[in-house]
């Protein structure tokens, strides 16, 4: 079972950005636990970030052709922003889950709407960093079922 997860902008700022908002934890640290969750759930979880956003497509576009079973995104500010982004989910037709560490829907007005939430297998948003981890374990289950 392969699963992307895929960070986008300033999401490598974290643990140092905003910690009231994001916490303390690295976008490091949060990887490094995700592999070992699911090295032990038998589960080959690659990780990348960006802040472009047409890197973020392409990866998307990668897991198509790379036979990746689900994608686990916290899209960030593109969230908010990037029909592209969400084009590219659509297209390669792989199940993805949709993290934000922050509840988007209690903050600014401009962050309350996602482009991707209605196309998302289900959404992660305002659980902090555990957010990835119950995306990760939703996403290995819905891939074992598959089997």
């Amino acid at each position: 079972m392969k699963i992307l997860l895929i960070n986008g902008p300033n999401l490598n700022l974290l643990g140092s950005r905003e910690t009231d908002i994001y916490g303390n934890t690295s976008l490091e640290q949060i990887e490094s636990n995700l592999c070992s969750i699911a090295e032990k759930e038998d589960c080959n979880l690659t990780c990348f970030q960006s802040n472009a956003e047409h890197e973020l497509i392409n990866a998307v576009h990668s897991a198509g052709k790379n036979n990746f079973n689900s994608i686990i995104i916290n899209p960030a500010a593109y969230t908010h922003t990037s029909i592209a982004l969400r084009d590219a989910l659509s297209g390669v037709g792989i199940p993805f889950y949709e993290v934000h560490i922050s509840d988007i829907y209690k903050r600014e007005e401009f962050r309350k709407f996602s482009y991707l939430s209605d196309i998302a297998e289900k959404v992660f948003c305002g659980l902090g960093i555990e957010g990835y981890e119950l995306a990760l374990m939703e996403a290995i289950g819905s891939s074992a079922k598959e089997k």
